[in-house]
């Protein structure tokens, strides 16, 4: 008796991974992501046995460069894999396509991306802190990663504060309850009552949906102990037109959820424009070239200490990339986010 008694109790841990599992819908929008989306399926495997029970839907925006037969392929030995179009190609359309898809008694949705790599029990990990929480969403932080020169600067300086502003969810080690961060999983009965993302964002469809989920009583939390491996933009037109979509998509959420924007937003839109204001005057002030162009000196200074910090620091000439990126995001978010404010302005005047 005590012997099968003992068994019972080992197997019970593997039995109640097993019955979460089964709860567990995963969607990832993918759209041209042949590079990567093999090792991102093939990490979210990692683990327990019992994640050959988790539901697991690709949501392809008509991908040319093969994605969707890596897809096909890999469903062959992951049975719990399948592919699905999505029409709307963008994330948030294909997130929302997923998560109408889930297996009877799948009440947890976990969001992934395609350019990331998760630790092992990454999903299972999840629900469980989901559970423990009782939060209607759990985000997690992101640590950039990189493997050519330009992408490993761009990591490196992502994820300080003069890259992400100080955000929570960018290279944070402080678990709590947040706004906002980098989303995870969520109860999909609420995910579902907000009507899911809103597909008119091609960019912060993630932030948007948590204004409207903070605004319904949801609480959204961040444990820092599980962690995301991302791989930012190769190239600086890549990077700038990333951070130009973030701009324009968060001035669009703040203006259509009636939120302030925080210094963090405000300081690129205010750099943007004293650059601006700095040349124009140039042109037209009858004033020491040097005083009207103090500003854009002293940029270009800040930018190019950070690229020799890199290097010195990281003792890799990739450290030069670090200001030029740096640069990008703050111009091209800032350009951005004046784009999507008077997009929205003309928008409501019509």
């Amino acid at each position: 008796m005590n012997t099968m008694f003992d068994e019972r109790e080992t197997s019970s841990p593997d039995r109640a991974l097993e019955l979460l599992a089964r709860r567990i819908l995963v969607v990832i929008p993918t759209l041209n992501e042949a590079a990567h989306i093999e090792d991102c399926l093939n990490s979210l495997m990692r683990g327990s046995a019992a994640l050959s029970s988790v539901q697991v839907i690709v949501a392809d925006g008509g991908s040319t460069d093969g994605t969707q037969d890596i897809v096909k392929g890999l469903s062959d030995k992951l049975s719990n894999v399948s592919l699905i179009d999505n029409p709307g190609r963008l994330q948030a359309a294909g997130v929302n396509a997923g998560a109408q898809l889930a297996e009877y008694g799948r009440d947890i949705l976990v969001r992934c991306d395609a350019h990331a790599d998760y630790p092992e029990d990454y999903v299972l990990n999840l629900a469980l802190k989901l559970e423990e929480t009782g939060a209607a969403s759990v985000v997690v932080p992101m640590d950039a990663q990189g493997t050519i020169c330009f992408q490993k600067a761009n990591a490196w300086v992502v994820d300080t504060p003069l890259g992400s502003g100080g955000s929570a969810h960018r290279g944070g080690c402080i678990s709590g309850y947040v706004d906002h961060g980098h989303h995870a999983a969520f109860r999909l009965e609420h995910f579902l009552r907000l009507g899911g993302y809103d597909e008119t964002f091609s960019h912060n469809e993630d932030a948007e949906y948590d204004a409207r989920l903070s605004q319904a009583g949801g609480k959204i939390y961040l444990d820092a102990d599980i962690r995301v491996g991302y791989y930012p933009r190769t190239t600086i037109s890549g990077l700038w037109r990333q951070y130009f979509g973030y701009g324009r998509g968060r001035a669009r959420n703040l203006l259509k959820n009636g939120q302030r924007p925080r210094l963090r937003q405000l300081v690129p839109v205010l750099n943007l424009l004293l650059l601006a204001a700095s040349f124009l005057a140039a042109f037209v002030l009858p004033l020491p070239l040097l005083l009207l162009l103090a500003w854009p000196v002293f940029y270009l200074g800040v930018l190019g200490l950070v690229s020799v910090w890199f290097v010195m620091v990281k003792k890799s000439l990739c450290g030069f990339w670090a200001g030029p990126a740096l640069g990008a995001m703050h111009l091209s978010w800032g350009l951005g986010f004046l784009a999507g404010v008077f997009a929205s302005m003309r928008a409501r005047a019509v």
